[in-house]
């Protein structure tokens, strides 16, 4: 199961571009070094440093060193999904090749989750003839749908409305289907129903736990004493006045599967779906943690550094033809560069070059 998400935090600044280049490539996510990039890189081995160059060496050539700096999209898999390092590499390399042919993409697989995902950076002025990237929801949509195709051309699993990661169907009772018709209906009963009160407790705090512990602690918060043994087939929950309601009680009441196995499942989803969060969080600051501070020099940067290539092109009388010989010069010499997956982990020293079909 792939989920395509993309970050828009922090793209328009130098320092975000540096970052979040630098946070893809980090040693201890790209464990085994899958990573690469598309488009023109001139450097021997995959660095952030190389990668950020060959980036602002695009902007500056087609003075489009403003504005929004990069894209960034997400692709996660689940914990459970059986795919390698290398197959993931190979659906960002895809995607990047649907999607932006003629930009370059530094796409890097993160290991240190206990799910793969893969980033994919990708400049946006293209390296073809100077235009900015733009994205509609249209386009976010088409690439949705394009990640589910290449998840089912590889036998992977698709996420599908209603029903779990294994396939399962996601029935009526369980918690993950809880539906506002139902919970308004708890409500009303709850008035003066000790009963109904504890199905809601157990209703609203199941949905925020990411383990058993975590649902102890927020059944306590709402007044509820849980006993929760291994030994024992039931949970009991009791009140400040002392009043027991069984699980298999609030079950038979309301129609609602709340058993140790269903409330177990639903905490492991939950927690993956926190962890996959995180990282995108993660990712969305690596962009912005200097964009603030960057903002005002950005646009004097941006102005000197115009204005000194304006100078330059007018004093060597070519300003027309180089960034179009440049550009042809672009396509044809078009590489993609992978950094190889050798046993002892470098990325740096086992290069492997390939020439794109463009």
């Amino acid at each position: 199961m792939a989920i395509n998400k993309v970050v828009n935090h922090g793209s328009k600044s130098h320092s975000g571009m540096k970052n979040v280049i630098g946070y893809v490539l980090r040693d201890d996510k790209v464990r085994e070094g899958f990573v690469m990039i598309t488009g023109p890189y001139s450097e021997e081995t995959i660095t952030a440093a190389g990668v950020y160059k060959a980036f602002l060496s695009e902007k500056k050539l087609w003075e489009k060193d403003s504005g929004r700096m990069y894209a960034h999209n997400v692709i996660s898999f689940h914990a459970e999904e059986r795919i390698s390092p290398k197959d993931c590499l190979e659906i960002g390399e895809a995607f990047a090749d649907r999607f932006f042919p003629a930009h370059q993409s530094l796409i890097g697989v993160h290991q240190d989750k206990d799910h793969l995902h893969c980033h994919i950076v990708t400049n946006t002025v293209s390296f073809v003839d100077g235009r900015k990237l733009h994205q509609s929801k249209l386009d976010l949509e088409r690439q949705k749908r394009f990640t589910n195709d290449l998840c089912r051309q590889r036998g992977l699993s698709v996420p599908e409305k209603g029903r779990h990661f294994d396939g399962t169907v996601i029935e009526d009772g369980e918690i993950r289907s809880w539906d506002k018709n139902k919970y308004n209906l708890i409500v009303d009963k709850s008035k003066g129903s000790y009963v109904a009160d504890c199905a809601i407790a157990v209703m609203e705090v199941a949905m925020l736990s990411t383990s058993k512990e975590a649902f102890i602690r927020g059944m306590e918060a709402r007044g509820w004493t849980v006993q929760w043994k291994d030994n024992r087939k039931h949970i009991v929950f009791m009140d400040g006045k002392g009043r027991k309601v069984r699980d298999s009680n609030l079950a038979r009441t309301f129609s609602i599967d709340i058993g140790k196995e269903t409330l177990n499942a639903q905490f492991k989803r939950q927690a993956a779906d926190k962890e996959r969060r995180i990282q995108d969080i993660d990712s969305a600051v690596a962009g912005a943690d200097a964009a603030i501070k960057d903002a005002g020099d950005a646009v004097r940067s941006s102005r000197n550094e115009r204005r000194a290539l304006r100078e330059s092109e007018n004093k060597s009388g070519d300003h027309g033809g180089k960034g179009t010989a440049r550009a042809r010069e672009r396509r044809s010499q078009t590489r993609t560069y992978y950094s190889g997956s050798a046993a002892d982990g470098g990325r740096t020293d086992h290069t492997r070059f390939g020439e794109r079909g463009r």
